[in-house]
């Protein structure tokens, strides 16, 4: 797809997906990762019109990271409680979304528990580079550090989760 006459629409088609996926990785839990995929593509509606043409996923993967960011830093700020033990969270519990089904399918539990024990700088680079599919380089460019520093994240991550998978 081109990057010249982008409308939202078309990126919620074609990158919502991957988005959502994205954030759950990121956040691992599936009513979080929806909340933050709704921001993205929120946040990609506003600077839509501003967009420059360049690697458009590397500029969609910084705007997921940085509403990832926003989103720890304003639960730091406003920390939640959770519901009692009593409470029957099944009853809570909506019809999982298709999503959350196929984030599911494709990594299993074992690897997504070990994914969200990763230091978050490794479990980003890793997710990015090996569920996204983002290159090194756009990894380095949403996330604002040098490619060497990418590739020792996403190496030491990966070792990381061996260990903890073995």
């Amino acid at each position: 797809m081109s990057d010249v006459g982008l409308t939202w629409e078309d990126v919620a088609r074609t990158h919502g997906r991957k988005i959502y996926n994205f954030a759950y990785r990121l956040t691992g839990n599936p009513d979080d990762a929806a909340d933050l995929a709704q921001d993205v593509l929120i946040r990609v509606k506003r600077g839509l019109a501003t967009y420059q043409p360049g690697s458009f996923d590397g500029w969609l993967w910084r705007i997921t990271r940085n509403a990832f960011l926003d989103d720890i830093r304003r639960k730091k700020r406003r920390p939640t409680v959770p519901l009692p033990d009593e409470v029957d969270r099944m009853a809570l519990a909506s019809v999982p979304a298709p999503d959350h089904v196929l984030a599911q399918v494709r990594l299993g539990p074992d690897v997504q528990n070990a994914l969200l024990k990763l230091p978050h700088d490794f479990r980003e680079a890793v997710v990015m580079c090996d569920i996204v599919g983002l290159s090194y380089a756009e990894i380095a460019g949403a996330v604002g550090v040098p490619v060497g520093t990418i590739r020792s994240r996403i190496h030491r991550g990966r070792g990381q989760l061996r260990e903890m998978l073995s």
